[in-house]
C-alpha cells in the first residue's frame, strides 16, 4: 500500500486546481526498478495520458495513479512534503522496495557480492566519478575487483579498497575472506587523486 501524507495531498490538490484541467491526477511510476539506478517518477496525468491499467488511489481532491508495472516495486512507498532549510518545503518519496531486495542467505556468494557492490559500494564511489566491477569470486571467498572511472589510477585506491570496500564486503557478505585489486592503475585516464599526489 502507498501512503501519501495529508500535507502532500494538499500540495498536489492545489497544483492540480491551478492547472484547471478536468480529471487531472498524479501518476507514480518506478524507473529502472530492481537496479541501483531505480527511482520514482511523479508527474501530472490528464485522463488521456492514462493507459487504463493503473491502480487508482483516491486522495483528497484528486486521484493518484500508480503504473501497473510499478505496483510491486512501489508497495510500501511513502510520499510526503517535509520542511527543508530556510523555510522551504521538499517533496520526498521513500520507496523501500524499488531497488529490489538483497539476495537471501540461500543465494550464491557471487550473487550476494554483486548485490552489495552494485547497491552499496558503487553509489558511494560514484561521488568521485568511480566504480568497481567484480572480476571474480573464488571458492575460497576472495573477491577480485577492477576499479574504473575516477578510481582507476587514483592514489587513494588502496585505502578505498582496504578501509572501505573490503570492510563493507566482509561485514555484509558472510563467506568473503579477502578483497583484491586486479586493476591496471597505470592506464587510468582521469583519477580522482593522481598517484603520487595522495598524502
Amino acid at each position: 500500500m502507498i501512503q501519501i501524507s495529508d500535507t502532500a495531498q494538499t500540495h498536489f490538490r492545489k497544483l492540480i486546481e491551478r492547472e484547471g484541467v478536468p480529471g487531472m491526477g498524479v501518476r507514480l511510476s518506478a524507473v529502472d526498478p530492481g537496479t541501483p539506478r531505480a527511482d520514482a517518477r511523479l508527474e501530472f496525468a490528464e485522463p488521456t495520458d492514462l493507459l487504463g491499467d493503473e491502480w487508482a488511489v483516491d486522495c483528497d481532491g484528486f486521484t493518484l495513479y500508480v503504473d501497473a508495472g510499478s505496483v510491486g516495486w512501489l508497495d510500501g512507498a511513502e510520499i510526503d512534503i517535509v520542511a527543508g532549510s530556510a523555510g522551504t518545503q521538499q517533496l520526498t518519496i521513500k520507496a523501500p522496495r524499488i531497488k529490489g531486495e538483497a539476495p537471501g542467505d540461500a543465494a550464491s556468494l557471487v550473487e550476494r557480492v554483486h548485490w552489495v557492490v552494485e547497491n552499496e559500494i558503487n553509489p558511494q564511489l560514484a561521488s568521485h566519478g568511480g566504480k568497481v566491477a567484480v572480476q571474480e569470486v573464488s571458492a575460497e571467498g576472495v573477491v577480485l575487483l577492477r576499479f574504473g572511472g575516477g578510481c582507476q589510477g587514483c592514489g587513494m585506491a588502496d585505502v578505498t579498497l582496504k578501509q572501505g570496500i573490503e570492510k563493507t564486503l566482509m561485514g555484509r557478505v558472510p563467506g568473503v575472506t579477502a578483497v583484491r585489486d586486479a586493476t591496471d592503475h597505470d592506464s587510468g585516464h582521469a583519477p580522482y587523486i593522481p598517484r603520487g599526489n595522495a598524502a
